[in-house]
């Protein structure tokens, strides 16, 4: 089969996107893994930080994964004592996931490493260049390429 031009584009584009992405979440994946958490941890962690408690769903909805996944997350960071599920009194088949006092103090500390890591990592590239970059990240996510 041969190759268009525009096929070629679109293939070398995605490779460098997606090698882009995969190099700079390894770096700050480091930083996570350093402190004993997985990226879906950091991610769940991260956003009830930030979120405040949700649920299972819409935590799952966050971090981009399955409910099934997100799970088995919930069960590990549960098993190390940085969240607790509590149920609602309104209906008790509703979990809520809330970030313990011993999570919230660790996600304040390997969030400020992270997020430093990022800014590092991203100032390669001008202001300028991280708002095109953001805008086109942004297109191909809202994009209509939808299989």
């Amino acid at each position: 089969m041969k190759t268009t031009t525009s096929s070629y584009l679109a293939l070398n584009s995605y490779t460098k996107l997606m090698r882009a992405a995969e190099t700079v979440t390894s770096r700050t994946g480091r930083i996570m893994s350093a402190a004993g958490l997985t990226i879906s941890q950091f991610g769940v962690l991260e956003a009830l930080h930030h979120k405040g408690p949700l649920c299972q769903r819409d935590l799952a909805a966050k971090i981009l994964k399955s409910t099934g996944n997100i799970t088995l997350v919930i069960d590990n960071l549960e098993k190390l004592g940085l969240v607790k599920r509590e149920r609602t009194s309104e209906d008790r088949r509703y979990l809520t996931i809330t970030l313990t006092g011993q999570g919230e103090k660790l996600i304040g500390i390997v969030f400020a490493d992270v997020k430093a890591a990022i800014v590092k990592e991203m100032n390669v590239l001008t202001p300028q260049e991280q708002e095109t970059l953001g805008g086109l990240c942004k297109k191909l996510g809202l994009g209509e390429g939808k299989i």
